[in-house]
């Protein structure tokens, strides 16, 4: 039986530049049990699909040819939801109660306000007609099937009090306090990092079962539908390209489409000199450009100005700890609560080389990106970076010299949209360096925002556009060319493909690669998938809880990790193939995120301050016990 059948649909919108259609013809069925995944690029209509069938299109959609035949298994009969009141009687009953939804971003789908039990058990009342107290028993209840560590605590809990997980977890338990018989879950493990994305993925498996539902999936991560996925529909321009079983999909593809999405995702077996192919290439020629980008010498000799002996090194840091106060201390409140988000971090940064930084959210990845930058001053421990006079301790610039630093080391933030003012246009954000530094003419300025532009594949009419007009993957290459605008020798990439699509993030690694291998550049390379981070860099540091636990050439790391927590990240990374799925099972049995519950010789508490030790050349692990090679955990 299908619970769901979607027949020749096409969704059209009155814009301002007149009527566009956002799904064209686009049939497919959901089976009782099931679940589909809907796969396409930002803008290929997925998401549309969805909110036809909550019945959720805004005001300017409309329905203009097609069904969409709902079966509820509860006995209520078939409905066609395209043909019901978006705002009727009927359609209401249907939305959150027999349909629900999970969106992307949890933190901007519930209500700061109300806490977490009055948000899920809202749904219950309206529902299903139970008073305050019953809703709140069966909210307790969903929680505990959601695997809150306290449902009883998490019923007064607001969601700014909680993890992305727990928010995310909070979200599922508001979709299933109605028992619905389809689940949307609308891109639901995006902006989470893979060990926790691993947890939601098995908990929306557990669930599913639980409660005998069928589930639609809209994704752009072919790893997650290799996992999760009974069925696959791809989309593209508002159609379907192919469809059919996951199996067939990923050891068949016949869609020339299909193929170049599956191309464009990053595998830990790719070669040392094989590149992604995104779907439309972005070619990088710094040759034909105007010749105001100076990169390129440091390309050529590869050598600092002052000739010191330390010269291949452009980054050391040493012994850096950084404390954050948690809660002040009053009058009856008692001593001020610290959290050490960094404890004793060493590394280094060769020119010309990529250094991945990865672990998960709250490991201290961009609280040492921001010590780099001076955005902070720290604790304890020194940050030297070559100035162009040798290596010089950061802490100590000042005037000139803190200006000159500033624009030797810059940043490319994780989204794009928010870090790019919307009342400037790309002229003016591109522009905006050379005023605040006072540097060149205002002709050499404009040749320049002309280089630039063209420098990530974008066209120069686009600098008289504002930001709101473009897509995510090209308001990131508008954010790339503002942090090469200064000639600088160090980028600290933050995130900077966590949210977007296989294709364009396939644009933008290619991008980042061929810039730093025609500009001379030094990457810090900040993420959470150990998949990305292994085809863009050239050694990888892994951290956690504000250590670091593992270094070392990106081969050494991925193929032989030595540390429990690398392995943990490197098994929790869903991979785009039928042949390496994850393992639920082992998964949440183990406590990889928790460095007291580390074996020995590996584990580590507050009162034990983190030792590196060289078990190969250029391979250290953080080992505070007695280590050799005899006591070393299996691998994987």
């Amino acid at each position: 039986m299908d619970i769901v059948t979607v027949e020749n649909l096409t969704v059209e919108f009155d814009g301002t530049e007149g009527l566009v259609r956002a799904v064209n013809g686009v049939s497919f069925s959901i089976p009782q049990s099931r679940t589909v995944a809907v796969v396409g690029e930002s803008g290929s209509g997925k998401s549309v699909i969805s909110q036809a069938i909550m019945g959720l299109l805004p005001v300017s959609a409309r329905i203009t040819t097609g069904r969409i035949l709902f079966n509820d298994p509860a006995g209520t009969g078939q409905v066609d939801i395209a043909a019901l009141n978006r705002e009727g009687a009927r359609m209401r009953a249907l939305r959150g109660n027999r349909i629900a939804i999970i969106f992307q971003e949890p933190m901007t789908s519930l209500s700061p306000l109300h806490t977490i039990g009055d948000q899920i058990g809202e749904a219950a009342q309206l529902h299903s007609k139970l008073s305050r107290g019953d809703a709140r028993l069966i909210t307790k209840e969903m929680l505990g099937l959601v695997q809150f560590p306290d449902p009883d605590r998490a019923l007064d809990t607001y969601p700014f009090e909680l993890s992305g997980g727990l928010r995310q977890r909070a979200m599922i338990a508001m979709a299933m306090v109605c028992r619905p018989a389809l689940l949307i879950a609308d891109e639901p493990t995006t902006a989470l990092d893979v060990t926790i994305q691993a947890d939601i993925l098995k908990l929306m498996r557990d669930v599913q079962q639980e409660l005998d539902m069928s589930v639609l999936m809209i994704t752009h991560d072919f790893g997650v539908v290799a996992n999760m996925a009974d069925e696959v529909v791809v989309v593209y321009h508002g159609q379907v390209m192919e469809s059919g079983a996951s199996r067939h999909l990923f050891t068949n593809p016949s869609h020339e489409y299909l193929k170049a999405l599956l191309n464009a995702v990053p595998r830990f077996d790719m070669a040392d000199d094989e590149r992604l192919e995104p779907i439309r290439p972005i070619e990088v020629d710094v040759a034909s450009l105007g010749g105001t980008l100076k990169g390129g010498k440091r390309a050529k000799d590869g050598s600092s100005e002052s000739g010191d002996k330390g010269a291949d090194i452009v980054v050391d840091v040493a012994n850096v700890t950084k404390s954050f106060v948690l809660r002040k201390g009053g009058f009856l409140s008692g001593a001020a609560k610290k959290l050490r988000a960094l404890d004793a971090i060493n590394f280094s940064v060769k020119r010309g080389e990529c250094l991945g930084l990865v672990g998960e959210s709250g490991s201290g990845k961009t609280t040492i990106s921001r010590a780099i930058l001076r955005g902070m001053q720290v604790d304890e421990g020194g940050i030297e970076v070559d100035t162009g006079q040798g290596l010089k301790d950061i802490a100590t610039l000042a005037g000139d010299e803190l200006m000159a630093y500033r624009r030797r080391v810059q940043m490319i933030f994780q989204d794009p949209f928010s870090s790019l003012n919307p009342r400037m246009t790309v002229n003016d954000i591109l522009t905006e360096p050379f005023l605040i530094h006072e540097l060149g003419t205002p002709q050499e300025r404009s040749a320049k925002v002309r280089d630039l532009i063209q420098l990530v594949g974008l066209d120069v009419r686009f600098l008289r556009r504002y930001p709101h007009s473009f897509s995510g993957g090209q308001r990131q290459r508008i954010g790339i060319a503002r942090a090469l605008a200064l000639d600088p020798e160090i980028i600290l990439c933050d995130e900077p493909v966590s949210a977007l699509d296989v294709s364009v993030q396939a644009q933008i690694l290619n991008l980042l690669k061929d810039l730093k291998a025609n500009l001379g550049l030094t990457y810090i390379f900040v993420s959470h998938n150990l998949a990305v981070v292994d085809y863009i860099a050239d050694r990888i540091a892994v951290m956690c809880k504000g250590r670091l636990v593992e270094i070392g050439a990106k081969d050494d790391v991925v193929k032989n990790p030595l540390h429990p927590y690398t392995q943990a990240l490197l098994a929790a990374v869903p991979e785009p193939s039928l042949d390496h799925l994850l393992d639920f099972e082992k998964l949440s049995a183990g406590r990889a995120s928790s460095p007291g519950s580390w074996p020995e010789p590996f584990r580590l508490d507050e009162t034990v301050r983190p030792s590196m030790v060289e078990m190969r050349p250029g391979h250290f692990v953080c080992a505070p016990g007695a280590l050799n090679n005899k006591n070393l955990p299996e691998v994987g």
